[in-house]
């Protein structure tokens, strides 16, 4: 489906200065997340700002520092090597308290009463904004936006979710300048994306902010088309201004060709993401990995290779996913912890197969599943059937099918992966990389950029790559 934006006739608004004859429209980009944070929204917010630039905007992203990033996941140099010199960058000083892992810095009542401190720290935060952990954050995101404003007026505001308190300032610009604004919701706020259905009523506090914001964007982007299809149902005249902008995959991050498998040697099974699904899942694929190596020779002499990050904050890589890690060291499971996005495609291109260990259902698509496909290499999927992940996979070559979470028909889907890991042939491989082409995050990003565009400019909402080739507009 292809949504177009209201014609720029729509939105000539009174108390915002426009854009002089001549001079480039400024957006602000509200990306709590942006690089080098080492999030995997940041691939996501990275090529948005990028296609701005490419498209002849000021742009200035509104993030964290990277102090506060630090704290949790961490941070990926690598990942800022990749923005647009021309993208000005504002950093925010704010940061998770709950984080914190220095306990001289921890209050009298957080070293005696950590629980309570915690449970105080959620209720103050929800009185500022209806989002537990950042509701906290929304008058210092306020202030930012505004500052960036009066010193460079902006034509758009761009705002990614989460969190969703970047709506709130999102709403404080739209009410003292009128400047028109996109909302990317990635997942999206009121819809449960794990369990399905929706997350909170309309009429609860969170109902109404999302109600009130969403009913002035001039679009809303959602990851796939079952989520974009709650939102319009839920709210139906929003209908023609949600569109699905699927995250891809960045044509860096995938080798130009595989290596070959060598039985002999035994192969080399890899996942790379983040590791925020449950215990229970990591450990059925860990129990169809043990099934698959003592009923398959070839699978006996193989390892398994985990590469992500584990846990935030104090709980980085001390938890019981690593519990459950270790444990399987002796069948050749080895954790080597997150990797470089510039080390990514040197880490496809050495896998012989891979493994998509995602949560959720048919709301969740997850970003690795368009570089797994575009990689070339086999994929086993461990997942629920029905998942927006198959949707994506659903043609692909060397997939092995989405079976669900039973080890013993996952144990079968890693056995045909490593045949096909053998046996797969050049054209094979082709054909698997050419399913994925259609999800470069360029082709995905670049046609919902010239639409906000075009929100300014009047100009056709023909999209055009950072490298200057044209991409047509519409969902691919």
């Amino acid at each position: 489906m292809q949504s177009r934006l209201p014609p720029l006739a729509a939105l000539t608004l009174a108390g915002r200065r426009r854009p002089r004859r001549g001079a480039r429209p400024h957006v602000i980009y509200l990306a709590i997340g942006f690089p080098p944070a080492a999030k995997s929204s940041a691939y996501r917010m990275r090529e948005t700002a990028n296609q701005f630039a490419a498209a002849g905007w000021d742009v200035t992203v509104i993030t964290l520092a990277d102090e506060s990033w630090e704290r949790e996941y961490g941070l990926d140099h690598t990942l800022s090597e990749g923005v647009d010199p021309r993208i000005v960058i504002e950093r925010l000083t704010l940061a998770r308290a709950d984080l914190e892992t220095d306990i001289r810095a921890f209050s009298e009542a957080r070293s005696l009463h950590p629980q309570q401190w915690i449970e105080q720290q959620r209720r103050q935060e929800l009185q500022t904004f209806p989002e537990p952990v950042f509701g906290g954050w929304r008058p210092e995101l306020e202030k930012a936006v505004l500052r960036v404003h009066r010193d460079h007026a902006a034509d758009l505001l761009m705002t990614t979710c989460a969190p969703y308190v970047n709506l709130a300032a999102t709403w404080r610009l739209w009410q003292e300048y009128r400047v028109p604004y996109v909302v990317d919701f990635r997942d999206g706020w009121s819809v449960d994306v794990i369990g399905g259905g929706a997350a909170f009523a309309k009429d609860s506090p969170a109902g109404r902010w999302e109600e009130k914001v969403l009913a002035e964007a001039r679009a809303v982007w959602c990851v796939n088309e079952p989520i974009a299809d709650f939102y319009r149902e839920r709210y139906p005249t929003l209908r023609d201004r949600v569109r699905v902008v699927r995250n891809g995959y960045d044509e860096d991050c995938v080798p130009g060709s595989t290596h070959r498998a060598d039985p002999a040697a035994g192969l080399t099974f890899g996942y790379l993401g983040s590791i925020n699904f449950s215990p229970a899942l990591l450990d059925s694929v860990l129990t169809a990995w043990r099934m698959a190596r003592r009923e398959h020779p070839l699978l006996a002499k193989s390892r398994f290779e985990v590469r992500g990050h584990i846990g935030a904050g104090a709980l980085r890589e001390a938890n019981a996913h690593m519990e459950l890690l270790r444990a399987a060291a002796g069948d050749s499971v080895e954790f080597g912890g997150p990797l470089a996005k510039a080390e990514v495609a040197a880490a496809y291109g050495r896998w012989d197969a891979l493994v998509l260990m995602l949560v959720g259902g048919r709301f969740v698509t997850s970003g690795k599943v368009y570089e797994y496909a575009a990689s070339g290499l086999p994929v086993v999927s461990a997942h629920e059937i029905d998942h927006d992940a198959a949707t994506v996979l659903a043609g692909h070559p060397l997939w092995t099918g989405a079976v669900g979470l039973d080890p013993r028909r996952l144990a079968d889907s890693f056995a045909v992966a490593a045949r096909l890991a053998v046996e797969a042939t050049d054209e094979q491989r082709a054909a698997a990389r050419a399913h994925a082409r259609r999800y470069t995050r360029r082709a995905q990003l670049a046609p919902a950029v010239a639409e906000a565009t075009a929100v300014v400019t009047g100009a056709a909402a023909t999209g055009h790559g950072s490298d200057g080739t044209s991409i047509e507009g519409g969902q691919a």
